[in-house]
């Protein structure tokens, strides 16, 4: 791993996409100008809504540029990522097709994290594998993920210039043998971009970064959501990055916000030699 600076991006974004891409751009402007390589924009930052994000959801560009009036979100993106000259991890956006371009199932999308480079190529692809279909003592009180959203099923880890990172969408954090398979496929950064509501926020979301971080000798990098977005909808903020150590090197409050930090290639190096917990494992993932 080399050394680099990276930005989490904290939004409270709504149900208009074009009010939501002007603030990610505006926020991504920001985030750039502190001199942010790698870049992360939180889940549902396109769109966000009590009804879900059918309505919006793209077709996937497989490959080639994407086309401003059928992939607008995917289009931005690339331009962006371009124009800025970062690489840009772009939280979820709601896609019609899988990553093979078969249609979903029903009137279900993907919930997909996309990897760009800074010539606005794409290159990899995330599906969220773990969906949010729990029980919440909140204004919403019941969430049911997968009435519009199709799982995947595949973990991701893609290269970039600074090291192997580590695909992941909110509710996984709850899932540490999808980490442990991440970091034993090579991932030294995870990407955790998430819509955490406030009481689940509250209760486990600083603890479960640092614990998926500590684990696997790992940094982590996680962008949430941070506002009211309805009269039911409240996220908790306090996007974060920590070292493989636990230990926070920025945190975000709630509202809108760009946090930046270094990850010392240095470090990574030095915890995993003095506790190489991967190498001593003795019970499988």
């Amino acid at each position: 791993m080399k050394s680099l600076c990276v930005a989490a991006v904290q939004m409270v974004s709504g149900e208009s996409v074009t009010n939501n891409l002007s603030q990610a751009y505006k926020l991504l402007v920001e985030a750039a100008g502190h001199g942010a390589q790698l870049i992360l924009l939180p889940e549902n930052f396109a769109h966000f809504s009590d009804k879900g994000s059918f309505s919006v959801a793209e077709p996937f560009c497989i490959s080639g540029k994407a086309n401003a009036d059928r992939q607008p979100i995917q289009h931005a993106l690339a331009n962006w990522a371009e124009e800025l000259g970062i690489w840009l991890v772009a939280g979820s956006i709601p896609l019609l097709e899988r990553a093979d371009g078969s249609p979903t199932e029903g009137r279900r999308s993907r919930s997909a994290c996309l990897l760009f480079d800074d010539q606005g190529a794409l290159l990899a692809r995330y599906d969220k594998i773990h969906l949010f279909d729990v029980e919440v003592e909140d204004a919403t009180g019941s969430y049911r993920e997968s009435a519009s959203i199709e799982p995947g099923n595949e973990p991701c880890v893609a290269t970039s210039p600074w090291g192997a990172l580590g695909l992941s969408i909110c509710f996984d954090l709850r899932f540490p043998e999808l980490y442990r398979q991440l970091a034993i496929a090579g991932a030294e950064i995870f990407l955790v971009p998430a819509a955490f509501t406030h009481t689940t926020g509250r209760a486990h979301w600083m603890t479960l970064l640092q614990a998926r971080a500590i684990e696997n000798g790992c940094f982590v990098i996680a962008a949430n959501q941070g506002g009211i977005h309805s009269e039911k909808r409240r996220t908790w903020g306090h996007s974060a990055i920590i070292d493989p150590w636990g230990e926070i090197l920025a945190e975000a409050g709630e509202g809108e916000a760009v946090i930046t930090a270094t990850l010392e290639a240095e470090k990574l190096a030095n915890i995993r030699r003095q506790m190489p917990l991967l190498s001593m494992r003795r019970l499988g993932v």
